[in-house]
C-alpha cells in the first residue's frame, strides 16, 4: 500500500517547506501549492488523502474552498490558520472541515493531527463495507452519498459522513459526546460540540427526520447520541 498523499495550500514558502519536510520525514507524500488553482487543478488528476488548507489565500475565499472540498471529494480536509477567535473554527468546521490547526503551530501535531485523520472511521476495517442499508436507506461511503427508497441520491460531505458511520457502525448504542471527541477529534470544547450540533442536523434534514422528533438520530439528553435503526453492511 502507497504511503498517504498530503495536499498542502498555503502562499508562505516557508510553512509549505517546512510542512513538506516534517509529513516526508514522517513517511507521507506530499504535494504543495501557493494558489488555489493549482490546488484545485491537480484535485482533478489525483484525490489526496488528507488537504491541509490555509484560510488566507491570495486568489480565492478559503473557506468556499473548504466547503467545496467538504462536498466534493472524499479527502479529509484540515484547515490550518492564523485565524484564532472560537468562531473562526466553528465556522470552519460547519463548512465541513474534519479539524482546525492554528498559527503557529507545532509540525509535529500537524502530523500527529494527520495520522488521527487517517485512523477515523472513514477508514474503518474492511469487514465493516463501504455501504449501509438501513430504514429504507442506502448510505455508500465510497461515492459520499445516501440513497433513499426511490433512488433519489443525496451528497454528504466527508465530516457528515464520520459521523454517520460512527452511528451506524454502532446502532442502539449509547454514543457520549465524550466518545464523539475521542473518536472523530476535531477540536475540543464549544467549537466541537457547536460542530458535531451542526453535522448531525444536517444529517436529519438529509435523511428527512422531523427536528422536533427524530425517528433515527436520537438525543439523550445529557448524555449523547443513539442511532435507533438496523443496519446491514456490504
Amino acid at each position: 500500500m502507497s504511503d498517504p498523499l498530503v495536499s498542502i495550500l498555503d502562499d508562505d514558502p516557508e510553512i509549505r517547506h517546512l510542512l513538506t519536510d516534517t509529513l516526508e520525514e514522517a513517511g507521507f507524500q506530499t504535494q504543495s501549492f501557493a494558489r488555489a488553482r493549482d490546488f484545485e487543478t491537480a484535485l482533478q488528476r489525483t484525490t489526496p488523502d488528507v488537504c491541509l488548507v490555509d484560510l488566507s489565500l491570495p486568489d480565492t475565499d478559503g473557506l468556499a474552498l473548504v466547503h467545496r472540498l467538504a462536498l466534493e471529494k472524499g479527502a479529509a480536509v484540515i484547515i490550518i490558520s492564523g485565524r484564532a477567535q472560537v468562531q473562526d473554527r466553528v465556522t470552519g468546521l460547519e463548512l465541513g472541515a474534519d479539524d482546525y490547526i492554528t498559527k503557529p503551530f507545532d509540525p509535529i501535531e500537524v502530523v500527529a493531527r494527520i495520522r488521527a485523520r487517517l485512523r477515523n472511521p472513514r477508514n474503518a476495517p474492511a469487514e465493516s463495507g463501504t455501504a449501509a442499508r438501513f430504514s429504507g436507506w442506502q448510505a455508500q461511503f465510497d461515492r459520499y452519498v445516501l440513497i433513499d427508497a426511490q433512488g433519489q441520491e443525496t451528497r454528504f460531505s466527508h465530516a457528515e459522513g464520520e459521523v454517520l458511520r460512527l452511528f451506524l457502525e454502532n446502532p442502539k448504542r449509547l454514543i457520549s459526546r465524550a466518545q464523539m471527541q475521542d473518536q472523530l477529534g476535531g477540536g475540543a470544547g464549544e467549537s466541537f460540540d457547536r460542530a458535531m450540533d451542526v453535522r448531525i442536523s444536517r444529517l436529519r434534514a438529509k435523511l428527512g427526520e422531523d427536528p422536533k422528533n427524530p425517528r433515527l438520530i436520537k438525543t439523550i439528553y445529557g448524555a449523547g447520541y443513539i442511532f435507533v435503526g438496523d443496519v446491514n453492511w456490504s
